[in-house]
């Protein structure tokens, strides 16, 4: 399993960090008040800006778990958050000192939310110290660092769930229920899109392929995977795949677009799409009577829906992230439905690794078996 060394970690992300960013000011205010014996203490392993943007805020609005403590290689983040969400010092750690969270019960889950190649590590150290686990998608650069978390987690007795957010949001779980159904009858075809314009700095860690273990499908396209699998009800059969580049010059090291085309075993057939050049955000499922569209799809939200019916899909807005890490704190303290564990997110990487490997082979169509994971939507 390769590492990645934390100081050169730590200059990566001063040149730039990439994916969507979205600014959150929030008050100083002490989150001390509201805890109690049913929230659980969540620690964040990296401040970037998924972390301040949505993470940290979000857990301001969560009822089963709160922010407790923090990782970083920072000194000035961690001094920056500690006085921001008052954070106790002794529930403040480094990337070196980060397996003494093992003494602290005050934190009870981490929250891995660091460059890809980074997940199998600090994922297996919160395990052996004995911490419940949220790593953030992708779940890991390769099925078999999927499987050595899991492994690791199943080991320590701990629980583990995958950051996918939209696992717990009222516009998915429409989808899923409008198929399980069978609202419209039977699927006939599927497609799901997920992408962004990056534009921003070329050296960000999402375009550097050591840290990343891919570009746009180990980003976005894990979205778009998820869509096609929860927008048909089925794991797919077969994939084949393509992939397209208009700016070598700035997608120098990992993929800028890539397209794929399922097959799934009632005889429907999908199509994704996913990229870093194009902004793309929508999922489309037909089926014998009628479809259902989200647009948006996968994006922080409100998103949109509607219905060949006529129907407007809609609901209240509720951060995302909120609702997941409540899902799963929930998972912990009764024993709910999980609804991304650790299965998933290898499932997907199992999806993007034979995604890779029929572009490899120009566009040959791999045969997935899925069955076995137990794993649908």
């Amino acid at each position: 399993m390769n590492k990645i060394n934390r100081r050169e970690f730590n200059k990566t992300l001063v040149k730039g960090v990439g994916g969507i960013s979205i600014a959150s000011q929030l008050p100083f205010h002490s989150l001390r008040n509201r805890f109690d014996k049913k929230s659980l203490g969540v620690a964040l392993v990296g401040l970037g800006s998924y972390s301040r943007g949505q993470l940290a805020p979000g857990l301001l609005e969560t009822e089963h778990c709160h922010l407790a403590g923090i990782v970083t290689g920072t000194p000035a983040k961690a001094e920056s958050w500690s006085k921001k969400y008052n954070i106790d010092k002794e529930n403040i750690y480094n990337y070196e000192n980060f397996d003494q969270i093992a003494s602290n019960k005050n934190i009870d889950i981490v929250y891995v939310v660091l460059p890809n190649a980074m997940h199998a590590d600090f994922c297996i150290r919160a395990a052996k110290a004995g911490k419940h686990v949220i790593c953030e998608k992708p779940m890991a650069i390769s099925v078999a660092e999927c499987d050595a978390i899991i492994a690791a987690c199943n080991k320590a007795n701990v629980k583990l769930s995958v950051g996918y957010r939209l696992q717990s949001e009222p516009y998915t779980l429409e989808v899923k229920r409008i198929v399980r159904e069978k609202v419209f009858g039977e699927l006939r075809y599927v497609s799901a899109d997920a992408g962004y314009n990056s534009r921003g700095n070329p050296d960000q860690w999402r375009l550097n392929y050591a840290l990343s273990g891919g570009g746009a499908l180990m980003n976005m396209g894990v979205y778009a995977i998820q869509s096609a699998i929860y927008g048909s009800g089925q794991n797919p059969t077969s994939v084949s795949a393509q992939e397209f580049s208009t700016r070598p010059e700035y997608f120098k090291d990992t993929d800028e677009a890539i397209a794929a085309q399922f097959e799934f075993p009632s005889g429907a057939v999908g199509n994704i799409f996913t990229s870093h050049n194009a902004n793309v955000n929508r999922l489309y499922s037909a089926f014998d009577k009628g479809w259902v569209e989200l647009n948006p799809a996968n994006n922080y939200g409100p998103l949109s829906g509607r219905r060949s019916d006529g129907e407007i899909i809609k609901f209240p807005h509720k951060r995302q992230q909120s609702l997941q890490m409540d899902d799963f704190a929930k998972h912990i303290l009764t024993g709910s439905l999980n609804r991304a564990p650790g299965e998933m997110g290898k499932r997907d990487m199992i999806i993007v690794e034979a995604i890779y490997e029929s572009i490899k082979k120009n566009g040959v169509k791999i045969d997935l078996n899925l069955g076995r994971l137990g794993i649908v939507e």
